[in-house]
């Protein structure tokens, strides 16, 4: 099992690399080909709105050459897409939503172009934050759920862990055990996946 794991962190170090870690970890333990992507590594501008990309037909078609497009290309390739981030006003950094905006074209509906460019693919979330859990995810989580109902991918569902006292709210045996059942909840359900196809 192929999964891509995305950090939109600002801070390689960071609440979201701390609760990462035996997340990660716990996934290779189950035999799991791990890609890893810290966001800010890579160059992705945000999308101009242009249009261009939906009349590039089997190709992602993007006027701007960063790395947008081989980050979708790897995500593409992987079974499941960890989209990891802090939260941020409500919402993943501004790396991940430039990242998730320049989805856009991989998905050909608005040109000349038809189809996806990625028509499978399962999507889980993984966010640190500042405010209770169903008050500071809901609206990133929420809009997540209509990207992946509006390119028929398969929504696994979110882990997080708030920060009151910094760091070390990430390394508590509660935050570690839920990373690891997490990790192992995800496993199962891609399992359960690809029997039933």
């Amino acid at each position: 099992m192929r999964i891509c794991i995305i950090n939109g962190s600002p801070n390689r170090n960071g609440n979201t690399a701390e609760v990462l870690k035996p997340f990660r970890q716990r996934l290779a333990e189950l035999g799991a080909d791990l890609d890893e992507i810290f966001l800010k590594d890579y160059d992705v501008a945000p999308c101009l709105g242009c249009y261009a990309c939906q009349d590039v037909q089997g190709e992602y078609g993007c006027v701007q050459k960063d790395d947008a497009e081989e980050i979708w290309r790897r995500a593409g390739q992987a079974d499941l897409l960890v989209l990891a981030t802090p939260i941020y006003s409500w919402y993943c950094t501004a790396h991940m939503k430039a990242l998730l905006d320049r989805h856009y074209a991989s998905n050909k509906y608005y040109g000349t172009a038809e189809g996806q460019l990625i028509p499978k693919l399962s999507v889980a979330l993984l966010t640190t934050h500042g405010y209770k859990a169903d008050y500071a995810n809901e609206p990133f989580e929420t809009g997540i759920k209509r990207l992946c109902r509006h390119c028929h991918w398969d929504y696994l569902g979110l882990y997080s862990v708030r920060d009151i006292d910094g760091l070390t709210d990430m390394q508590t045996p509660e935050a570690i055990e839920g990373a690891e059942r997490f990790a192992e909840e995800l496993v199962e359900k891609m399992n359960v996946s690809r029997e039933t196809l």
